[in-house]
């Protein structure tokens, strides 16, 4: 929903763009912030056609691109809180969908059901219609980078009552390649969506508690794919904790729990590997700021290198100094004893309140830190620091009387002096949830349950 265009300008033209050949004088406005006990704050926005100058707030190594703009549509566009409230009268999956049409952004996958037995999909929100990919600057200048209108609404992927009777999402890509409209989007890898599908079709019969096991997984399908040419590679290796790891690792089977240690190893081991991937064709300022974002690219090569992405290197000796380099690194974050590297001293969840770093603040906000389960890439989605899956609901739409069965990691209060205000987070990593009725005779009564 936004590109940055990198604009062209010219000192005999001050204070102009250029767009088709043509100089076109700049749009400027003046925002004023109102602070509490000091004056006013004002801020002047210089504008293109193509949405106000942001190069003074990129990242330091784009300091010296600009002037770039940044085009979103939700300058223009919005109907979010209008189409919430029309869903929140809805009765049918069917009326469901039709009141999203006013939603333009942002983007979101919703899923949905009803007492009826139907199930939908809809991928809420609007994309311009791009007809050059680009995954740098647009000039702003060529008007062939211009948007040219949106994906219609009725266009947007979606789904009613599949005959294979489930629906999946996991901020996988949700259109097939045949999709008549460019989609391009900063979806994951696919592994969770993947592995959910296994799990989907291993039966025909699902329960709350087989829902509830699904949430929970913690199976890697990257590190199960990753693995075969990893160990193969590692056994030509030599390095004194190379033995003790293979051992660790050859046993294991993608499961990032956090009492294992072949977890760490391979995580640590794959960073690395991304880093060495980035930085082969970007120099040290950027392939930091890249080794998030190569992570198909990277579990590709440790197969074959197909493409000679490794010009002149040793690919697998490559992959073998990755491994080397995540060894020492780990020796000296966690010690020489191999055994005492389990994912857990490096899965850890703490939420940090916004006020933690005024004085000693932190000791009384934050939330105790906790070892967890799972990564990114599983079904159990734990993140890094305090990102991934933070709340999990399963409703089922047939029980009688109506209830949700739900936990939330970061709990019911943001006020620190309320009970609630933590008092969700041993739950969720234990894999725990509340009952919570939605019977008004009940008047919202919640227990405690947990899944078998």
């Amino acid at each position: 929903q936004r590109d940055l265009y990198q604009e062209k300008t010219d000192s005999s033209h001050p204070g102009c763009f250029l767009y088709n050949d043509q100089w076109e004088p700049a749009q400027t406005r003046t925002e004023t912030i109102t602070v509490r006990g000091i004056a006013d704050h004002s801020e002047e926005i210089v504008c293109s056609r193509n949405g106000p100058i942001v190069d003074h707030i990129l990242p330091k190594i784009a300091e010296d691109t600009g002037p770039v703009s940044l085009r979103w549509l939700g300058s223009s566009h919005g109907g979010w809180l209008t189409a919430l409230l029309a869903m929140g009268r809805t009765s049918s999956v069917t009326e469901f969908q039709e009141a999203l049409e006013p939603w333009h952004v942002p983007t979101f996958s919703l899923v949905v059901a009803d007492t009826a037995g139907h199930i939908g999909f809809h991928a809420a929100g609007r994309i311009p219609v791009r007809h050059l990919p680009e995954r740098g600057y647009r000039p702003g200048w060529d008007p062939a980078h211009q948007w040219d209108g949106l994906i219609p609404f009725s266009k947007m992927p979606r789904l009613t009552d599949p005959p294979r009777g489930w629906i999946a999402s996991a901020n996988n890509r949700l259109a097939a390649d045949d999709y008549p409209y460019p989609l391009s989007g900063c979806w994951s890898s696919g592994h969770r969506a993947t592995r959910i599908r296994q799990m989907l079709t291993a039966t025909d019969k699902h329960t709350v508690e087989t829902f509830g096991a699904m949430q929970l997984d913690t199976v890697s399908l990257r590190a199960v794919d990753a693995l075969p040419p990893l160990l193969q590679c590692l056994q030509e290796g030599e390095h004194p904790l190379l033995a003790a790891a293979l051992e660790k690792l050859c046993d294991w089977n993608g499961d990032m729990k956090q009492d294992l240690v072949a977890p760490t190893l391979f995580s640590r081991f794959f960073q690395c590997w991304c880093r060495r991937v980035a930085s082969e064709h970007f120099d040290e300022s950027i392939s930091a700021m890249l080794e998030n974002n190569v992570g198909g690219v990277a579990a590709r090569l440790l197969h074959e290198d197909a493409d000679q992405w490794f010009e002149t290197a040793d690919r697998e000796q490559e992959i073998r100094e990755a491994f080397y380099t995540a060894i020492e690194q780990l020796t000296e974050q966690l010690g020489e004893d191999l055994e005492q590297w389990t994912w857990g001293r490096i899965q850890v969840i703490q939420f940090r309140h916004v006020l933690a770093d005024r004085g000693d603040l932190g000791t009384l906000l934050n939330q105790p830190a906790q070892p967890v389960n799972g990564d990114m890439v599983t079904v159990c989605n734990t993140g890094f620091a305090a990102t991934g899956a933070g709340y999990r609901l399963i409703h089922d739409l047939g029980s009688n009387p109506p209830e949700m069965i739900a936990v939330d990691c970061q709990s019911q209060s943001g006020q620190p002096g309320s009970p609630h205000y933590d008092d969700q987070f041993t739950c969720w990593a234990a894999g725990q949830y509340h009952r919570i009725s939605l019977d008004r005779e009940d008047h919202g009564k919640i227990q405690c349950l947990v899944p078998r």
